[in-house]
């Protein structure tokens, strides 16, 4: 079980950028602790700057720092199934070619998938799982009847360096997504706690949903620019995880938020 995160911001938007990546990562933080990242994309920018780092999140919160500019923004935290957090590029946002994403879930046909794609493993020793489902989005542009090939639990996002100002989100099936839209933006996490915890610190007001299974979404510049259908493959986990993973992590880290908050 992993946490998810992120947003597309309007044009002139006046949300704290930095606070309000603050504020997602505090509220998801308790779903894994095995490592922590995020990335971002400002207009003008090619590829994303991606920060990642092996350690829960209260380690990485005080030093998040999203420029004002910022239109885009992934947040993950991981409980990693596969691919050891002690090589880097297992840990999410991970990278396939011009796609750098994050994922929640387990995918379990990644080798199979991968084998069809000449820039596989961009690290010998990458085996993480969640790399099949930005290879497939890299190979396809994104297509979302192509998700349909990927079997496995499923809730993701991701920026393709080569579509200047969207961010895709998807939900397959087998993990939450919630999505939170206002004047300043759209807002998606694992969690509608989440999204009630970035209302709160950045003085917001989000319509919220939960996504349907088998949606992808396609946002720019804070709204949904195309939005499309596919069926994803029925998978029943043998042994569900429970959502927290890394207990006292979301207090520890909403406690020194509003701390930051204060200041």
């Amino acid at each position: 079980m992993c946490g998810i995160a992120g947003f597309s911001l309007s044009l002139g938007s006046q949300v704290e950028r930095t606070l309000a990546a603050q504020s997602l990562l505090a509220a998801i933080a308790e779903r894994g602790a095995d490592a922590v990242g995020y990335a971002y994309r400002s207009p003008g920018d090619g590829y994303p700057t991606v920060v990642k780092q092996r350690t829960p999140a209260s380690m990485l919160l005080e030093r998040i720092s999203v420029p004002a500019a910022a239109g885009q923004l992934l947040v993950h935290v991981r409980d990693y199934t596969k691919g050891h957090p002690s090589i880097a590029a297992n840990n999410h946002p991970v990278r396939h070619g011009p796609v750098v994403g994050i994922h929640n879930g387990i995918i379990t046909n990644d080798d199979e998938l991968l084998e069809r794609h000449d820039c596989a493993r961009a690290e010998p020793q990458m085996t993480v799982d969640s790399e099949a489902i930005f290879a497939v989005a890299a190979h396809s542009r994104s297509d979302a009847r192509a998700l349909e090939a990927l079997e496995g639990a499923m809730a993701a996002a991701w920026l393709d360096e080569r579509d200047a100002g969207v961010l895709h989100l998807a939900r397959g099936v087998g993990r939450p997504l919630w999505l939170g839209q206002g004047q300043d933006g759209i807002f998606f996490a694992s969690t509608k706690l989440a999204l009630e915890v970035l209302e709160h610190y950045c003085a917001i007001s989000l319509r919220k949903r939960q996504v349907r299974e088998g949606t992808l979404f396609a946002l720019c510049e804070g709204r949904i620019a195309a939005q499309a259908r596919f069926k994803p493959k029925r998978y029943v986990e043998a042994e569900p995880l429970p959502a927290v993973r890394a207990p006292g992590e979301r207090e520890n880290c909403l406690s020194r938020l509003a701390a930051l908050a204060a200041a």
